[in-house]
């Protein structure tokens, strides 16, 4: 094909094989144990193209910060599966927007004012009346609550880690969890839109994201992004912040083929919060995420 044409041989097949991979021995895991960077490098760039020769110097710079990886499942909700793995696995406490009252609330008062969002597609169903898509996303936001309030409360980082691990083995609370991190998306976005019109700032990345011809506004983005994410799409750029925003955690993520360039290690937001905890990701495309982990030594220090 066209596109064939301008890539090495060697990379398509390295393509195909993964491909294959996924599809047949690791299907079932959402987050794959945890192997060596470089070891994982080696069998992903055997090739001497430059996106290859490009793709190994960025791993070994991950490598100076981070020991392992792991593989996260390359379906749409990646990019969300990683970051909610990652903040789950570090847990201390039960962040205070999550500890409020009317949290559980929130569908019932945006669907109360917002008749258009009885149009949000949850797991590919179809046809739900609007007071049972709001009891449902309830459902959703009170899993989330539950499952972060149990991981912040298991203090040995092993324990934690292992029920991690479990967590995202149970299909159905884990996709449940992805709606809700959607649904908190569309709630942030909600607020941002209003925030602007009202003449409050906003970060600059609300006006990108309403910037959009497919997003001028909240409606807009559920309809023709955030009801496609996990099902024909995933996150782009402006949704990372977007993402970052809503969970009030900065996004840390090392982009590979951005290596030698000041987007290398890119932020989101890019002005963060003080107080927002960090969660790294890494990514050699922006549209598959996996997750760097055992810090080494001399970064903890």
């Amino acid at each position: 094909s066209e596109e064939d044409m301008y890539r090495d041989a060697e990379e398509i097949e390295r393509e195909k094989m993964l491909l294959y991979e996924t599809s047949s021995s690791e299907h079932k895991l959402s987050v794959a144990p945890e192997m060596d960077i470089m070891e994982y490098c080696r069998k992903e760039w055997r090739g001497n193209t430059p996106v290859a020769k490009r793709m190994r110097k960025g791993y070994e710079a991950v490598a100076q910060k981070f020991a392992s990886i792991r593989r996260v499942r390359g379906d749409n909700y990646c990019a969300l599966r990683a970051t909610l793995f990652q903040a789950l696995s570090q847990a201390t406490q039960l962040p205070s927007w999550l500890q409020s009252e009317d949290f559980t609330m929130l569908s019932d008062q945006r669907m109360s004012k917002y008749d258009w969002i009885k149009q949000w597609q949850l797991k590919q169903k179809l046809g739900r009346k609007m007071g049972e898509i709001s009891d449902e996303i309830k459902e959703y936001l009170i899993l989330l609550r539950e499952k972060w309030k149990n991981m912040s409360e298991i203090k040995d980082p092993m324990e934690r880690q292992e029920a991690c691990d479990k967590l995202f083995r149970n299909e159905a609370e884990e996709y449940s969890l992805y709606e809700a991190l959607k649904f908190l998306m569309l709630n942030t976005a909600i607020k941002l839109y209003n925030d602007d019109k009202d003449g409050r700032r906003v970060p600059v990345f609300s006006w990108l994201l309403f910037a959009r011809d497919t997003s001028s506004n909240p409606c807009q983005l559920m309809h023709n992004h955030l009801n496609h994410i996990g099902h024909s799409g995933g996150l782009e750029q402006v949704e990372m912040f977007l993402l970052a925003y809503a969970l009030r955690y900065t996004i840390q993520v090392y982009r590979l083929y951005k290596y030698s360039t000041d987007e290398f290690i890119t932020l989101y937001p890019n002005d963060p919060e003080e107080d927002w905890p960090v969660v790294t990701l890494i990514t050699e495309d922006d549209r598959h995420y996996n997750i760097p982990v055992r810090m080494c030594q001399e970064t903890m220090l």
